[in-house]
């Protein structure tokens, strides 16, 4: 599991919008990504509009917002346009960089067993370091916290 203080796993993915990003290209501002279950459904919607109500203040922080789920990029985009978002969307299809992140894994419903995304956070530093980790995220309040969590990063 990563914890606070290491070197965040880099990658190469492609966003909603065509582009592809590159993590250690984000060097020199602080980087949330947030990793989701699933586009378009109830809890990833919330948490998708709540970062996407504060996308200003996470900007004038410096920082930059990334939604990363296993859902194709034409699936972001859908779902990007239909609730207005702008926060960007990250396509993980093959599941590696949520594997590098420890967030794939086995989950269970109503008694079932399955491989899904456990809801998770991750801010990382300016210099590539992983500042703070949120696991098993509960939405309400989330992206506040997360917010707060950026702001004490450039204090420092």
């Amino acid at each position: 599991m990563l914890e606070a203080g290491v070197k965040a796993p880099d990658f190469l993915l492609p966003a909603d919008d065509g582009s592809t990003v590159k993590l250690s290209k984000l060097k020199g501002r602080p980087v949330v990504l947030y990793f989701y279950p699933k586009d378009d459904t109830t809890g990833c919607t919330r948490e998708a509009k709540d970062f996407t109500d504060l996308s200003s203040d996470f900007a004038k922080a410096g920082a930059e917002v990334y939604g990363i789920s296993p859902d194709s990029v034409k699936s972001h985009d859908k779902f990007r346009a239909k609730h207005g978002l702008s926060v960007r969307l990250l396509s993980d299809e093959e599941k590696g960089v949520s594997l590098a992140f420890g967030v794939w894994m086995e989950k269970s419903m109503y008694g079932k067993k399955y491989m899904g995304v456990e809801r998770s956070t991750f801010l990382i530093d300016a210099k590539g370091q992983i500042a703070k980790v949120w696991r098993k995220v509960s939405v309400p309040g989330h992206a506040e916290e997360v917010l707060a969590a950026v702001k004490a990063l450039k204090s420092k």
